[in-house]
């Protein structure tokens, strides 16, 4: 083998066949120059799934997922999404069903122990069976889970023995979903990481999938993860992630209003009610963002003088870099139960059904919309 052939080799995973780096810890085939001397030569991401049953979550673009996407469809496997229920709208990856073909998608939806413990689960499977549906995804089943907390691990243990039958299993979802924790169980449950990772590369794509080996010679296959850019989660500072995402049960947070009050949420997020009857709007979100109320007409004002101090959130200097605020005018219908659902962040759930006119205003970019309560 010439040298140059022996650098190629040099450069892809013997693990998963991803192109090797040692730049960027955060996207894929990273691994330490150190490592390069190890004989075989497997990214950071391979060597903890076989080292230390841990599967790290590696971020890609939209058009190289939607490109590995689309190879799923000629495969016979079951397909599992994962989505994050406290962003549902936001992590549901829309369109899935296009790409997926006639396989079956089994949806599982984390995080359920960031609710209130007095939730019904039952209303709640409806209610993510419905707005999954709305979003054009058809599903062979809906599992509850929390995989951080072990909860209601042992019924997606159950749902993946009942529609695998004899096939593959790929797991789709966006980034801080709890995928990656989810696939370690799996990892637990299913697979003798003993074995070799298999090297699998997809036509046309620079981009690689992780293949777990089943003990039945199947594979549990670990797509990467999508990043949404119109996520709260996407927007902030990375020091301030453990704010914005709670992790335990939120603490919900009630307010009477008369129209014509504001809330901010930390300086992040503004709620404006504008026009109805005095009603009271439920904030579910990280119990770590300071809310504060005040006069719509002195909204400006406070936020000009207090941003970044005050009202919380990222500092002055960090608010500099997020993008300047969009206005979001929502008319809530009269006799109808709806949340204001901001991507990444929580909800408002509106408890009046008189009716209500409200304006939110967050960052350009960040999913805004209203939908039918879930609580």
């Amino acid at each position: 083998m010439n040298e140059q052939q022996h650098s190629e080799t040099a450069r892809s995973c013997a693990g998963c066949g991803v192109q090797l780096q040692s730049e960027r810890s955060d996207l894929p085939g990273f691994l330490p120059e150190s490592a390069l001397l190890r004989d075989p030569v497997i990214c950071q991401r391979c060597f903890r799934i076989r080292n230390y049953n841990e599967a790290s979550s590696v971020a890609v673009d939209q058009d190289d997922f939607l490109r590995l996407l689309s190879s799923i469809g000629s495969t016979d496997s079951l397909v599992v999404h994962i989505v994050d229920l406290y962003d549902f709208e936001g992590s549901l990856i829309s369109g899935l069903q296009r790409f997926v073909g006639n396989n079956p998608v089994l949806l599982v939806v984390n995080k359920i122990d960031l609710l209130p413990k007095a939730m019904n689960v039952n209303r709640l499977r409806n209610w993510v069976q419905k707005q999954a549906k709305a979003e054009g995804l058809r599903t062979v089943d809906v599992v509850l889970c929390s995989a951080k907390r072990n909860m209601g691990f042992e019924h997606v243990i159950d749902a993946l023995d009942r529609y695998r039958g004899d096939r593959d299993v790929y797991v789709v979802g966006a980034t801080n979903v709890g995928k990656s924790t989810l696939i370690n169980r799996l990892i637990r449950d299913y697979s003798d990481m003993e074995r070799e990772l298999t090297t699998s590369r997809y036509p046309g794509t620079t981009l690689d999938a992780v293949h777990i080996p089943l003990d039945d010679g199947k594979s549990i296959i670990d797509t990467p993860g999508i990043v949404y850019s119109t996520r709260m989660t996407e927007v902030v500072p990375r020091s301030f992630l453990g704010s914005l995402l709670p992790d335990k049960p939120i603490k919900p947070l009630v307010y009477q209003l008369n129209s014509g009050q504001s809330l901010f949420i930390g300086s992040l997020v503004r709620f404006d009610f504008v026009e109805g009857e005095r009603q009271s709007f439920t904030l579910y979100i990280s119990n770590a963002l300071n809310v504060h109320r005040t006069k719509l007409e002195r909204a400006d004002a406070l936020y000009e003088d207090h941003r970044g101090e005050l009202l919380g959130g990222p500092t002055r200097d960090e608010l500099e870099e997020i993008p300047a605020w969009t206005r979001h005018s929502l008319r809530v219908p009269r006799g109808s139960n709806k949340d204001l659902f901001i991507s990444g962040l929580g909800w408002i759930q509106v408890n009046g059904t008189n009716g209500a006119l409200l304006d939110l205003y967050a960052p350009k970019g960040v999913k805004v919309m209203l939908r039918d309560s879930m609580i």
